[in-house]
């Protein structure tokens, strides 16, 4: 099926769900997804983006932005993981407790609004990986339309950059939780930690970036093309004295390169 064939049944699907709300994130996928649905159900659509200490500023004031310059009816919803019961001891189940909690909320924002359906923006790429949260997603009846019309990340790429999306190029992200090794205490200080080192990242022109957080320690996973770029001296001095200043005692760069869900690695499914 080409790309232009599931780009066709998603709008088809999404016909026939009526009306939705988009949890949106303001990511790759969540973006696609939403402009996809405006496009084909017009204002029967209104997206719904969680608050937290989890999720970083920027990625909710360019929710905001792009929802504002879209027309897009846009709810901020609060969420906070750390308050779960048990989130913070960060379970390998930790995403299915914080998607069970979002879901919830976001169901009750759908009655509220007498929208028919909530969908969320996983693709055909994250059926291979640990992904706790599906559980949530297949539980609360939760509809995911991309993992329906079979599209994958580089093709949710593709069909982004034809539509003019500004999230067609831009850096893959997932909560800030996501960076601790699980049974490590999450605190706020410590996401805090993680969000304001990414940021030092990204303002030296790094694209794809983790910073995951071993006790006070921070391991650096960028795609192994710009290795060459961070050894440079001047680099170097700021990222090791930012990070110092963050509150890390030790800064590493991991030699595998930046790898999604990396720390799943060993995880009994």
């Amino acid at each position: 099926m080409s790309v232009e064939e599931k780009y066709k049944k998603l709008q088809e699907y999404l016909k026939e769900l009526g009306s939705v709300v988009v949890a949106f994130s303001s990511g790759v996928d969540s973006t696609f997804l939403l402009e996809a649905a405006h496009e084909t159900l017009g204002d029967k659509v209104v997206a719904v983006t969680a608050s937290s200490c989890s999720f970083p500023q920027r990625e909710l004031n360019e929710a905001k932005e792009y929802c504002r310059t879209k027309g897009i009816k846009h709810i901020i919803c609060h969420s906070e993981e750390l308050d779960i019961d048990g989130f913070r001891k960060n379970p390998k189940n930790r995403c299915y407790l914080c998607k069970h909690e979002l879901f919830e909320k976001i169901l009750q924002i759908a009655d509220e609004n007498n929208m028919n359906y909530v969908v969320e923006g996983s693709n055909m790429d994250d059926n291979g990986d640990y992904r706790p949260g599906l559980m949530a997603v297949k539980e609360l009846g939760i509809k995911s339309p991309l993992r329906y019309a079979e599209l994958s990340k580089d093709e949710i790429r593709q069909l982004s950059k034809q539509m003019g999306l500004p999230t067609w190029d831009k850096q893959s992200f997932a909560c800030l939780a996501s960076r601790f090794v699980y049974g490590e205490t999450i605190s706020e200080e410590k996401l805090g930690m993680v969000d304001r080192a990414e940021q030092c990242l990204l303002d030296l022109g790094f694209h794809q970036i983790r910073v995951r957080i071993h006790g006070m320690m921070a391991r650096i996973e960028i795609m192994p093309q710009e290795f060459e770029k961070i050894i440079k001296k001047d680099t170097l001095d700021i990222i090791t004295k930012t990070f110092k200043d963050i509150g890390f005692t030790y800064t590493s760069l991991d030699l595998n390169g930046y790898k999604t869900g990396s720390m799943n690695l060993g995880v009994t499914r």
